[in-house]
């Protein structure tokens, strides 16, 4: 592990220290476990964002799959 330097001002590290979490593991590791929590929400924001670009003009579909409703089959059909 590398250690880093963060900044708090005083009233959120007041806060932050009285957390029963932090008293029990301390900041660096409530910290990690937050920064990773944060870096896979944002992967997953950025994954939804990308669905939704791509998928977001899909009124074309409707005319290229006009007709092949009663194509398809269902097992067990």
């Amino acid at each position: 592990m590398k250690a880093i330097q963060v900044t708090f001002d005083e009233a959120l590290l007041a806060r932050f220290d009285r957390h029963p979490a932090v008293r029990e593991r301390g900041r660096s590791a409530v910290l990690r476990e937050a920064a990773g929590d944060y870096l896979k929400r944002q992967e997953a924001e950025e994954i939804t964002r990308r669905y939704r670009t791509g998928y977001r003009d899909t009124a074309f579909l409707d005319d290229a799959l006009e007709g092949w409703a009663a194509e398809g089959a269902w097992p067990g059909d």
